[in-house]
């Protein structure tokens, strides 16, 4: 292919990535979904898989209400949260994340993570016991049971708490409650047994979650929903999809179980923040999740194996629970120096996650060093366009030669006039002759498309860029820019409303930079005669403006570095090897062209 069907080809590409990207990002909007008209859910747990007794038959949950009487709290707080956990069912079902606010004003509300039940977006974990030989299902804790706390009256990452429920039977149940000095809470919940005779009992652990979330981002770039690891093995199932299961037999709700022979965890997660369920790591348990219809509720379970109690023998089971913010750093230690395994992939790297890990990790170390994520970000372009420089530099020498072989080109065409064929054979022959490769130009420029969906995953997905400022204006990095022509970029004493779908149209800085650096661009290489792709290249820059203009000010950024750098390299590295580029000279012949034809479409 020549220079220019090259050049068409992968404005082609680009432009069709950068359609569907913004196609999937800013979807229409489903109907809000009814929060007040959920029914509250009792916590009958003999419907937990796997649970038999000796005394009553497994059922699904029972339709009738919970009791609502509150209950005790037990207050919540450390550095990094604050809340409460409820005595009814020991639940933590109140809890904030303290440094992370809702916007970029530090005055606005912090993220409160976890509700109880009845508040609308209910969501909330649970720990009890399913009762097998030995016990009634009536005499082990649910998540409704009202406990009593022990010792302890406020849970810190130094005072642990403990509550305990007897059962009037002959067993004691207790579960301590501790936390770090991060988002990992512990569960240690143990049987005393009493009784004259041995039981056996399976503990567990739940989390509860009333219909899908009202802020979910519907991004096809971002996983929210279920999120579990079994052996190794990782699963990402949306909401949508829970909803699809096939229906359980043994409980006629839609619920998929998957076994874990040594280790695993399963949770929620959401854009920033996560719960999850992470049992013992060298020991089996079921991992299930569930889709109650009737009240709009989604449910995962870690579920251990039955355990067995002798008379007067105490059995202990500790399962953790995280509940906090996606921090690489953070999930990076539970993985590395508490052997919750795969809990980096909790985090969504998407499909090219051999791209996105390293850039993450290597922007995470960039912006340590320099202090500022915006130069970080710069930095990284710096040394990805250092790494495809061997590449870029014998694209850009093939176009150099290109670029002198333009005259004999035009000679070409003149002589093969409207024989395209005859004109495609002796440009084969003049390429062959002079050994320059058109199609050499193309692989490095195809690279940058994985490169910028990986960059664009990692600005995206990753807590690190929320709230990011660069400099001046840029306040968020993980935000579009939020300058606007329309109030002449803040000199006008107004803020620009909301737009609705007409936002694109709100240029800021940035994108307009981004615009004017691929128009520079451009002008390095000759103008394409062929008038179609004349007009494509001419829009194209201005295309790509209003389409990113509403992209995060991160990605932008990105863009404009990658521009800057690109137009350096290949300047040099077109007069290193004789080639005189002329960006002036073809910003001047592109108007002539222009005034010409608007000319002859005058006459």
């Amino acid at each position: 292919m020549d220079d220019q069907n090259k050049n068409l080809i992968l404005a082609t590409v680009l432009s069709f990535a950068v359609i569907m990207a913004w196609t999937v990002l800013f979807p229409p909007e489903d109907q809000p979904i009814d929060i007040a008209a959920e029914a509250t859910v009792s916590a009958d747990v003999s419907a937990l898989p796997g649970t038999t007794t000796t005394t009553s038959t497994a059922t699904a949950p029972a339709e009738a209400e919970v009791a609502t009487a509150p209950a005790p709290r037990v207050q919540i707080r450390t550095a990094d949260l604050e809340g409460s956990l409820s005595l009814r069912g020991g639940r933590i079902d109140e809890l904030s994340l303290t440094q992370y606010h809702e916007t970029i004003d530090p005055d606005s509300e912090i993220v409160q993570l976890l509700r109880p039940e009845g508040e609308a977006g209910a969501y909330y974990t649970a720990f009890g016991w399913a009762a097998s030989e030995g016990i009634e299902a009536a005499n082990v804790p649910t998540p409704d049971t009202v406990w009593t706390l022990e010792s302890g009256d406020i849970l810190t990452d130094q005072t642990p708490v403990i509550i305990s429920w007897d059962n009037g039977a002959g067993q004691v149940f207790r579960t301590e409650i501790s936390v770090d000095d991060e988002f990992m809470f512990s569960f240690a919940q143990s049987i005393e047994n009493n009784a004259d005779t041995a039981i056996s009992a399976r503990p567990y652990g739940l989390i509860r979650r009333h219909g899908i979330p009202a802020d979910l981002k519907k991004f096809f770039i971002l996983h929210e929903g279920l999120v579990r690891m079994t052996d190794g093995a990782l699963e990402e199932t949306d909401y949508k999809d829970i909803q699809d299961y096939d229906i359980d037999p043994k409980e006629g709700v839609p619920a998929e179980r998957l076994e874990a022979s040594q280790s695993g965890w399963v949770g929620f997660t959401d854009h920033y923040w996560m719960t999850t369920l992470i049992p013992t790591q060298d020991a089996p348990f079921r991992s299930t999740s569930k889709y109650y219809e009737s009240r709009d509720l989604f449910q995962a379970e870690a579920v251990m194996p039955v355990a067995s109690i002798a008379a007067g023998q105490t059995y202990t089971n500790t399962t953790r629970f995280f509940a906090g913010a996606k921090e690489w750093e953070t999930i990076k230690h539970y993985e590395d120096e508490e052997g919750v395994g795969g809990f980096l992939d909790s985090i969504d790297w998407g499909m090219f996650f051999f791209l996105t890990k390293p850039i993450f990790w290597l922007l995470h170390t960039l912006h340590g060093l320099i202090g500022n994520m915006g130069w970080a970000i710069i930095a990284l372009t710096v040394i990805l366009k250092a790494i495809v420089l061997p590449l870029a530099y014998k694209s850009y020498v093939s176009m150099a030669r290109m670029k002198e072989l333009q005259p004999e080109m035009e000679k070409l065409k003149e002589q093969a006039g409207d024989d395209r064929q005859a004109m495609q054979q002796g440009m084969m022959k003049l390429y062959k002759e002079n050994k320059v490769s058109p199609a050499s130009g193309c692989l490095p420029m195809l690279l940058q498309i994985p490169i910028f969906f990986s960059l664009y995953k990692v600005i995206f997905v990753t807590i690190e860029l929320r709230h990011t400022a660069w400099i001046g204006w840029i306040n968020d990095l993980s935000a579009p820019d939020p300058s606007s022509i329309f109030n002449l970029f803040g000199l006008l004493p107004f803020a620009v409303p909301d737009l609705g779908p007409l936002q694109l149209l709100s240029l800021g800085i940035l994108p307009i930079f981004l615009g004017v650096s691929m128009w520079l661009q451009q002008r390095l290489n000759p103008a394409p005669t062929d008038p179609t792709q004349q007009m494509i290249f001419a829009w194209m820059p201005w295309v790509f403006m209003f389409m990113l203009g509403n992209f995060a000010s991160g990605l932008v950024l990105y863009w404009i570095a990658n521009n800057v750098i690109t137009f350096t390299q290949q300047y040099l590295i077109m007069r290193s090897h004789g080639a005189k580029p002329d960006v002036f000279g073809n910003i001047k012949s592109s108007m002539r062209r222009k005034k010409k034809t608007a000319a002859e479409d005058d006459k």
